[in-house]
């Protein structure tokens, strides 16, 4: 074999192997970005109210806040998923990782798993709201509603 013929093989051998690196580097962790204690503010994000409204009666409805469960946002412009559940502030009720149920376009659904905290844990009887940042799974998108799964609740996200 002639040596320029070795030397393209390689080339395209190492373009090969470097591809796989680059594209495997596409699809975001399951696992959390951040988690902070707090609410995610408009000054950091663009946070969308997923529960305000009308009702059938053309009536504004009440917003529910995080004290009353689990409250999900889209953030950094779609990019990640921010889930606030209060509970004691020495436990925080923290999300560990996010999976797609069903796709974009098949239901855009999505099941957050939490932090399973031992039954004997001594925690303080406070009740404070703390964050979980994901980042949005390549499978789903803004354009459609997201349904998250997380502590026993549906909470529907609403198109970005």
């Amino acid at each position: 074999m002639a040596p320029s013929m070795r030397l393209r093989r390689a080339g395209l051998l190492a373009l090969a192997v470097s591809s796989v690196f680059l594209l495997s580097g596409c699809n975001p962790p399951s696992t959390p970005a951040e988690d902070f204690p707090g609410v995610p503010t408009e000054a950091d994000a663009d946070v969308v109210d997923v529960d305000s409204g009308t009702d059938p009666a053309g009536d504004e409805e009440e917003t529910q806040s995080s004290e009353n469960g689990p409250v999900v946002v889209w953030w950094a412009d779609g990019g990640q998923l921010a889930l606030t559940i209060s509970g004691s502030s020495t436990c925080p009720v923290v999300g560990e990782q996010i999976r797609v149920l069903e796709e974009a376009g098949e239901g855009n659904r999505v099941a957050i798993d939490l932090v399973q905290r031992s039954e004997d844990e001594i925690c303080t009887m406070d009740f404070v709201p703390h964050t979980t940042l994901f980042w949005t799974p390549t499978t789903v998108t803004t354009t459609e509603p997201l349904i998250v799964e997380v502590f026993g609740a549906e909470v529907e996200v609403p198109v970005k």
